[in-house]
């Protein structure tokens, strides 16, 4: 039923709880999208009048009747249901997958106007990090989580693979257009143990190649990174003394040498090799793909030398097996599989997936929420955006068993 201005007025001042209720209206009115700012202004001027003390009524009946475009918002926010609100998800994480996260956080958020997906990559670590702080509503990490990090999330968590990638080596030679590294000479080079572009090791594998009597630059990440994670990983599984001297870690000890640069995230790692002749550094394939840096072809488990590309990834990731099981005191399976030397003569050494981290017990609307992106993202379309971009797309398969894993998210 309508009311009349002088209706909203005489209720305001009749009532002896008035101030509740133009309190109430006042809120709503901040939420009117036309003269929000005009809105706020006027309200404003409300709570003076209502806040002074000995205030006639006929001066509060003459205040509100003088503006009619605001009293009319106030009639017709009083009768309407209250706007829809929209749901915000906010994740921070893994660089590694950042630009499909992007592209398909977008695309989605233009489909379903009532969600708005935002996420920073910051690396791994710290996605990993602001989930046990509980900051963000989800995370992403190339090195999923350890027992003890899950541990740590009281609401408990849903890892899921989101897609997968290759972690490349991309360098800055001008005169290079090709380069192979053998799988025992691309370890030595980021334990420093080979420092020459010309190293014999380097010439051997490269006999047609003018390789330059220059110092090899070796650019890594300074933040912890699942990219590290997993180029550490393969290295360590590789080669034995890499891993005693360095090991696998998201964050470890490089050599304390003036040749190498640190970078963070993996865009300020393309960024450097991208600056700096004769340097060398592992990025995850899209970004030597989007900044056209060159790659080196790597020596796999089959002695073959190997470009990344859609096919070798998709080789990789499909050796990936995984465990029977539940995640660590929890019913929800666990998902998480590493290829750290992948066989199959046609499979890129270095590959990995990526991971999408949820809380299990969420508020109801971003649960449903999180479901809906995960479908989404797991779809064919969002998927055939994978290889155009440097990632590899799921198989059926694995969408299936993230699809059911992601009901756990409740």
């Amino acid at each position: 039923m309508h009311r009349s201005l002088s209706d909203i007025a005489a209720l305001l001042t009749e009532n002896r709880l008035y101030s509740k209720i133009v309190i109430k209206f006042s809120l709503r009115i901040v939420i009117c999208s036309v003269r929000i700012e005009k809105l706020r202004h006027q309200t404003g001027s409300y709570f003076l009048i209502i806040a002074t003390q000995g205030v006639s009524r006929s001066m509060l009946y003459k205040y509100i009747v003088k503006s009619a475009a605001i009293a009319s918002c106030v009639s017709a926010l009083m009768l309407a249901p209250a706007a829809q609100a929209e749901v915000k998800l906010n994740g921070s994480g893994a660089s590694f997958p950042f630009p499909i996260y992007s592209k398909w956080f977008k695309d989605f958020s233009k489909e379903n106007r009532d969600i708005r997906v935002d996420y920073q990559a910051k690396g791994s670590g710290a996605g990993i990090q602001d989930l046990i702080n509980g900051v963000v509503d989800f995370a992403a990490s190339d090195a999923a989580m350890k027992d003890s990090e899950m541990a740590k999330v009281e609401q408990g968590v849903v890892l899921l693979p989101m897609t997968a990638g290759e972690v490349v080596l991309a360098y800055n030679l001008d005169t290079v257009d090709e380069l192979k590294l053998p799988r025992d000479v691309y370890p030595e080079i980021f334990a420093g143990k080979i420092s020459k572009w010309n190293d014999p090791k380097i010439a051997e594998a490269n006999p047609d190649v003018t390789l330059p009597d220059d110092d090899i630059t070796v650019v890594v990440r300074s933040d912890s990174s699942g990219t590290t994670y997993v180029f550490t990983g393969h290295l360590s599984t590789i080669d034995e003394t890499f891993k005693e001297e360095i090991g696998q870690a998201k964050a470890p000890n490089w050599p304390d040498s003036s040749r190498f640069i640190k970078a963070p995230k993996n865009d300020g790692v393309t960024a450097q090799i991208k600056q700096i002749p004769g340097s060398i550094g592992y990025i995850e394939y899209g970004y030597a793909k989007l900044t056209k840096q060159p790659t080196a072809m790597l020596e796999n488990k089959s002695g073959k030398f190997v470009a990344p590309g859609p096919e070798s990834g998709a080789a990789a990731i499909a050796s990936a097996e995984f465990p029977e099981g539940t995640l660590p005191n929890s019913d929800v399976p666990n998902l998480i599989a590493w290829v750290w030397d992948p066989a199959g003569e046609d499979a890129y050494p270095i590959a990995t997936m990526t991971w999408l981290l949820l809380y299990k017990d969420q508020d109801d609307d971003k649960a449903a929420a999180l479901r809906k992106l995960v479908e989404y993202c797991t779809s064919e379309k969002a998927q055939g955006l994978a290889d155009g971009m440097g990632y590899v797309p799921l198989p059926a398969p694995v969408i299936e068993k993230v699809r059911a894993a992601a009901e756990f998210v409740q």
